[in-house]
């Protein structure tokens, strides 16, 4: 007779519901497991150890492996990196946590000048196995040094991988992705999301693609919604209002920045003709102008329109009270999806909806 043991059920003989997970437990099951199978995985920064990080996800990690697989640092961003790089090539696989997005930009030289090129300097024969966990982005009411969405950066400099999930089960698997990578990662974690929750069951996570494929989170017809991170839900909020105007809009969340899944992108802009960029960091010179470059080239001769934006302000990150206004919300968002009709509605030489000069 078989002695194993069964679930415990409810009621009826049932099996109880789980609990949801938030995806900050998911980010710290994915640091969790990845230690737990690999000896060669150290996590360190800025408060990760006795406190469990600010936003709490490497909680009991220390108590579990140790103060030398889970160590506290000193606050020196740059430092931490550099250590970081040559615990890499030594044969170690480091995760590391910046903090706060603004905090890491003292660790900058070290990941551009090194961290970023060291595999390309060696011809391959010293692999860069680094993760650096960044949490970033607005909505928790922080204030100017907290908030920063500094993606266009990482994505400006060859050598990285930059990705960022949306949703608790690709946090998970795309951290785990990241820490088995051979090439250096910046892992942005949405700090709006850390919070939010899914039916997902960490000991059967689903598979992610892994690093450098998107997904359409939602098929439509009448225009491609491209985001990521922390604006996918305000996407989907912002598609679902749409259907009172009878726009049916398509959703596609990138997950990787770089490498960036432009077969998939641009599938979903040919069917729909039309396409919105949207995301927290600033517009000029933001990510959204390289993306919506890619799609131009890639699906000129199917776009109904141009390829429009929706960011941040370029301005500094604003004080608490006013950065509603700051971010891409649903009402942004609906607007330039007005736009995209109106600008598929002219013609050269003629005039606007109502008839006036563009």
């Amino acid at each position: 007779m078989s002695t194993a043991v069964q679930p415990p059920q409810a009621a009826g003989g049932q099996r109880p519901a789980r609990k949801p997970v938030s995806m900050g437990q998911a980010l710290n099951r994915a640091l969790r497991d990845a230690l737990a199978d690999d000896p060669d995985v150290h996590v360190f920064g800025e408060d990760v150890g006795t406190l469990g990080g600010v936003f709490r996800v490497t909680d009991g990690l220390a108590g579990e492996f140790g103060d030398e697989r889970c160590a506290d640092t000193p606050l020196a961003e740059a430092g931490i990196l550099g250590t970081a790089a040559g615990m890499a090539m030594y044969g170690l696989r480091p995760v590391v946590e910046m903090q706060f997005d603004h905090f890491a930009f003292p660790a900058f030289e070290q990941l551009v000048s090194h961290i970023s090129r060291m595999r390309n300097r060696t011809r391959g024969a010293v692999p860069m196995p680094v993760t650096i966990r960044v949490p970033y982005g607005g909505g928790i009411g922080g204030v100017e040094h907290h908030s920063d969405s500094s993606e266009a950066y990482y994505m400006a400099t060859p050598g990285l991988h930059v990705v960022t999930p949306a949703t608790v089960a690709d946090a998970y698997g795309l951290l785990r992705a990241s820490i088995a990578s051979d090439d250096p990662v910046v892992f942005l974690e949405p700090k709006r999301l850390y919070w939010s929750k899914a039916d997902w069951d960490p000991d059967s996570p689903e598979s992610v693609p892994g690093i450098g494929r998107a997904v359409v989170r939602r098929p439509g017809t009448s225009a491609t919604l491209v985001t990521y991170g922390p604006s996918l839900p305000v996407c989907l909020e912002a598609a679902e209002a749409a259907k009172e105007d009878g726009w049916d809009l398509e959703v596609v969340d990138l997950r990787s920045l770089v490498p960036f899944d432009e077969e998939t992108v641009a599938a979903s802009v040919r069917r729909t003709g039309r396409a919105v960029v949207v995301h927290e960091s600033a517009g000029f010179a933001g990510p959204g102008g390289e993306l919506a470059a890619r799609i131009t080239e890639r699906c000129f001769h199917y776009l109904e329109a141009p390829v429009l934006r929706v960011a941040g302000f370029d301005i500094p990150y604003p004080p608490p009270m006013l950065e509603r206004h700051h971010l891409p919300g649903v009402d942004r968002v609906l607007d330039t999806v007005a736009r995209l009709q109106w600008e598929s509605a002219w013609t050269p030489g003629g005039g606007g909806p109502e008839g006036g000069a563009r």
